[in-house]
């Protein structure tokens, strides 16, 4: 027990958040438990995101009865593609992506077939809350299947590669990218499989990464080095996530985005509770930049002064950049 203790101060030294500290100190202080529903409903905070002009994967439908999964065709369409997800599901449980169609049939991104039966049973255990938070009754929406952008393909397999940052009182502390493997069958979660990589906040480099608790600098699947990768858009990505402050009044929040290869970065889904495994990807504890922001906060209050998104992403990408910033 003494070496437990003494290895976690160890870390408590170097910055590294718990899940104690980051519930106590930030869920729960800056999070309004009535401010929940907004980003643990994936509808409702898709719907936000629309009224606020931010871009989203567009949803083709929402099923909300047992009776309603008679309207599957209707909402699918002509499409070959497409996205099911439940509203209020966690960890990327739940979710089937099919990426085309074969005799009448569908096919998943990893290449399993589905009947249009084994569809509606599977909207059918979305809607008893099998994957939702809590076990409660759900709704499952039908959405835009996203194609990500030509520069993961070398460092991503199947699926869909994300950007998760965490935001707190609207200053970005933290990214990483979420990179789909063999493993993780496709899906960007690392409690699966998936592959976290940190990015540096100034540059929007990809750092090293992590990989069942290891760090790795080469993707399994890939065998291509995960660091060193130029990611697009970042400024956008860190606006985007900054602005989600205002978007969802939760002060301490991961914000989940993808590069399409035709839309550009779109809002997937926001994190009341964002883990923690992103502090290894970066090498580097939460708990410094948390204490930072805080203090910045302060500073401001006392001179009564508010700022920007834009000059929030700049103060976090000064403070909390590994590599400095490029002028141009």
């Amino acid at each position: 027990m003494f070496g437990f203790w003494k290895t976690w101060k160890a870390l408590e030294a170097r910055g590294i958040m718990g899940i104690n500290r980051r519930n106590a100190d930030y869920v729960l202080k800056y999070n309004k438990r009535s401010l929940y529903p907004i980003v643990d409903d994936k509808i409702i905070t898709k719907e936000r995101a629309i009224k606020a002009g931010i871009h989203v994967p567009e949803l083709y439908g929402v099923i909300s009865t047992e009776k309603e999964i008679d309207r599957l065709d209707e909402i699918i369409g002509g499409r070959n593609d497409f996205v099911i997800k439940p509203a209020q599901g966690a960890g990327g449980d739940g979710i089937i992506v099919i990426a085309d169609r074969f005799e009448g049939r569908y096919r998943t991104v990893s290449g399993k077939i589905l009947t249009h039966e084994e569809l509606e049973h599977h909207i059918s255990s979305i809607l008893t809350g099998l994957y939702s938070l809590g076990g409660h009754r759900d709704r499952a929406l039908i959405e835009y299947r996203v194609t990500p952008d030509q520069i993961f393909k070398s460092i991503s397999y199947e699926g869909v590669p994300d950007i998760r940052i965490i935001v707190l009182m609207g200053y970005p502390v933290m990214a990483m990218l979420r990179l789909p493997t063999r493993q993780s069958g496709g899906k960007a979660n690392l409690h699966q499989g998936a592959i976290g990589v940190g990015v540096d906040l100034a540059t929007g480099l990809t750092l090293r990464g992590t990989w069942l608790n290891n760090i790795i600098a080469k993707h399994p699947d890939t065998t291509n080095a995960v660091d060193g990768v130029q990611l697009p858009y970042w400024d956008g990505f860190m606006k985007l996530a900054a602005g989600c402050y205002e978007l969802c009044g939760l002060g301490y929040i991961g914000v989940d985005m993808v590069l399409d290869q035709e839309k550009g970065p779109l809002i997937l889904e926001l994190n009341a509770r964002p883990g923690l495994n992103i502090q290894i990807a970066n090498d580097c504890g939460l708990t410094s930049r948390t204490h930072a922001v805080e203090a910045h906060l302060e500073d401001l209050k006392t001179r009564g002064v508010t700022e920007t998104v834009e000059e929030r992403v700049a103060f976090a990408q000064e403070l909390f950049g590994h590599i400095p910033a490029v002028e141009g």
